[in-house]
């Protein structure tokens, strides 16, 4: 018995890795490194969250443990030369602050009050003519840094015309078992703030269009907070247009009630899953023994006749290459595609196209 107990931490401390982030420093990478190199691109980040300011890493911002007040911040990003990186990867720095001419580098970082954060938005949308607005909410095992740097490429390599806005919330940034428990509950701990989040850019009257990313247990966040403000308000806020969930770490159960409780009119929701997502089926023998929403098969019922009646919009992934988990934002064929068709050309989100499951072949 103690030996089967031994493997089965052993197998869930291997399966964890593919929630993450691999490769990275451990040092923090936010140290900004005002270098100029030709032919690198900047991606400039705006950013809420719930976490402690850290006091032992500079680079780092921000811990992974929770704060009592929302706190706000200012990020830059340079992105190496498309000949020197390859598009869907975050090139980790060995160490901080890195070399732009191959590394992801931090251009600049500050801290914000909540002003200052609304200022810096209402002047993000002039200084760029840009109105839409896309939320990015990250999820399992991420560090601050992790989730700006990863938003930083899935901007970069959509090119979508947008003023990019983080909420992270606090995740330990670690594969334990226990730092997977905690970081749902600072998931939950998260939802009155990311509601808040939303509820300011919505009254922004620079912005006409808001589109809301999550990944993993993000979208757990995000379905949540969402369901909270259908009934607080009596209705999603008409400038949330598109809620894009990818690899949704959510009980099959649970979401088909979010979706109902949120009612209609709702935004337009796309599910972008993965039949062989290891990472969520793993997540399913934790939460004993029920699907994640993000594994399923769309063509297999209920689930087809509930996204058609639900009008949920679904892109599986399962036949493209990558790592099941990230693999949306890896493949400029699906959510980062999606992403730049929809904002900039201001259309509404499409029927999937076939060239999703045809580009595997």
């Amino acid at each position: 018995m103690k030996f089967n107990c031994h493997r089965a931490t052993a197998t869930l401390m291997l399966a964890f890795l593919s929630f993450g982030c691999t490769g990275r420093p451990l040092q923090g990478v936010l140290v900004p490194n005002a270098q100029a190199i030709e032919g690198t691109s900047q991606v400039s980040i705006l950013a809420a969250t719930t976490r402690k300011r850290s006091t032992t890493d500079t680079g780092a911002m921000f811990s992974g443990e929770r704060a009592p007040d929302v706190s706000y911040a200012a990020i830059t990003v340079s992105i190496p030369p498309d000949g020197a990186r390859k598009v869907g990867e975050v090139q980790w720095p060995r160490s901080p602050p890195g070399d732009p001419s191959h590394d992801f580098v931090t251009v600049s970082a500050d801290y914000l009050d909540k002003q200052s954060f609304n200022t810096a938005l209402s002047a993000a949308a002039k200084q760029t003519g840009r109105n839409k607005v896309l939320v990015f909410i990250h999820g399992f095992n991420n560090r601050f840094d992790d989730a700006v740097y990863r938003f930083a490429q899935i901007v970069h390599d959509s090119n979508a015309p947008v003023i990019p806005v983080l909420f992270s919330w606090p995740s330990r940034g670690e594969v334990r078992l226990s730092a997977y428990t905690y970081d749902r509950e600072s998931a939950n701990y998260s939802r009155d703030a990311l509601e808040q989040l939303l509820d300011s850019i919505a009254l922004n009257p620079n912005v006409k269009e808001i589109t809301v990313l999550a990944h993993s247990m993000g979208n757990w966040l995000t379905l949540e907070t969402l369901r909270a403000k259908s009934i607080h308000a009596g209705r999603i806020t008409d400038k949330i247009k598109n809620v894009l969930l990818v690899a949704p770490d959510v009980d099959v159960d649970v979401f088909r009630t979010e979706i109902r409780r949120m009612g209609s009119p709702r935004p337009q929701f796309a599910l972008f899953l993965s039949q062989d997502d290891q990472a969520l089926k793993l997540s399913q023998s934790i939460w004993g023994g029920v699907s994640r929403i993000g594994e399923v098969n769309p063509e297999e019922e209920p689930y087809r006749s509930e996204f058609e009646r639900e009008n949920i919009m679904v892109f599986d992934l399962t036949h493209l290459q990558g790592d099941a988990h990230s693999r949306a934002f890896e493949d400029v064929t699906s959510v980062m595609g999606m992403i730049r068709q929809r904002l900039a050309t201001g259309q509404q989100l499409a029927e999937p196209a076939a060239s999703l499951t045809d580009a595997s072949h």
